[in-house]
């Protein structure tokens, strides 16, 4: 069994090479082994600044390169599945960048894909291999807050550039699939199962038409979650999970530094002056080393990825849900 996976890394988006290949390059499992573009100098620049091996001319050539096991794909949201696939029928393991896909459908049509070829295919949220998320996932479940039975959380950050693809709608820009996304994977996380309804609140750019204040509110059986994304507010984020004996609360969810430790806050009595209150605080670590880390030993080892298609595709449908309600001004019903 090979000690690391090796990796090739489709486009020199700028999630890629400003955060997830320098941290992966840490990894004890990984190996950042080629990178393609379908601009060779520019794919050679970005390899040579970070010490990449191989570089291609095109994300076919990496794909048929045979020292790659598997391949990172934060290309545009509307590129991940077609390029999945792609990857996957070329017989590489895939880890795609959130959204995995558009639609429930789209996201969907990878589980064919997934049987037909064997090979594992994850959604990056990082999030979901991190210290300090794994520390609350446990705490919540040993009970350490009682029965949870709300969960609140905010996203936001300012990005009013026509030019920024964030803001292209048919490229899947926009506060709830580029952020809320994350709001949504928090809420079912903590509660650990799906909403059986979602209602939401969604306010559009009158110019670039994405939507850039989102609200919603996600029914559970036992309890609710409640969430804000924006892409036109002053930058902010926060989880906190609030069960019958008492709460915790993220720092930074979701943007974890990766040069100062991370903290979380119990609070087991509700004095309100803070008496109560527990600090747990985490070492320096990198989210995207340890997400790296995670889907390679899945891969060696032959365990599971940390988000699966299906965790995936049921995130997508209460996305879905929330755009639908949005539409409608009624209660929906995510359809995965």
């Amino acid at each position: 069994m090979a000690k690391k996976l090796r990796w090739g890394v489709l486009s020199t988006a700028n999630i890629g090479i400003k955060k997830v290949l320098p941290a992966m390059q840490l990894g004890r499992y990984t190996s950042v082994d080629a990178i393609a573009s379908r601009d060779l100098a520019k794919a050679r620049r970005v390899a040579d600044t970070l010490g990449i091996p191989r570089a291609y001319g095109s994300y076919e050539e990496l794909l048929a390169d045979p020292e790659i096991d598997a391949i990172y794909n934060p290309l545009p949201n509307q590129m991940h599945v077609p390029w999945t696939v792609k990857a996957a029928e070329a017989g590489k393991h895939v880890l795609c960048e959130k959204p995995i896909s558009l639609t429930v459908a789209e996201a969907k049509t990878l589980l064919a894909v997934r049987a037909r070829t064997g090979v594992k295919i994850g959604e990056a949220f990082m999030i979901r291999s991190y210290t300090q998320w794994l520390r609350v996932g446990k705490l919540l479940r040993s009970g350490r807050i009682g029965q949870l039975r709300s969960v609140a959380g905010f996203f936001s950050y300012f990005n009013d550039d026509p030019a920024n693809i964030r803001n292209h709608v048919e490229s899947g820009g926009g506060a709830l699939l580029d952020i809320g996304c994350y709001c949504i994977q928090a809420a079912r996380y903590g509660f650990g199962q799906e909403p059986r309804r979602v209602v939401g609140l969604v306010e559009r750019d009158p110019e670039m038409k994405i939507d850039r204040l989102t609200s919603a509110m996600l029914d559970f059986d036992g309890g609710q979650a409640i969430f804000t994304c924006s892409t036109q507010l002053v930058p902010y984020q926060k989880v906190l999970f609030f069960g019958t004996k008492g709460r915790i609360e993220m720092e930074i969810p979701f943007n974890a530094p990766k040069d100062r430790p991370t903290r979380i806050i119990i609070d087991e009595t509700g004095e309100l002056f803070g008496s109560g209150i527990v600090v747990e605080e985490f070492p320096i670590a990198d989210q995207y080393t340890m997400q790296g880390d995670a889907f390679s030993r899945a891969v060696l080892e032959g365990g599971e990825v940390p988000v699966p298609l299906e965790e995936a595709i049921a995130n997508m449908a209460v996305i879905e849900a929330v755009f639908r309600s949005g539409q409608t001004g009624q209660w929906e019903t995510p359809r995965s």
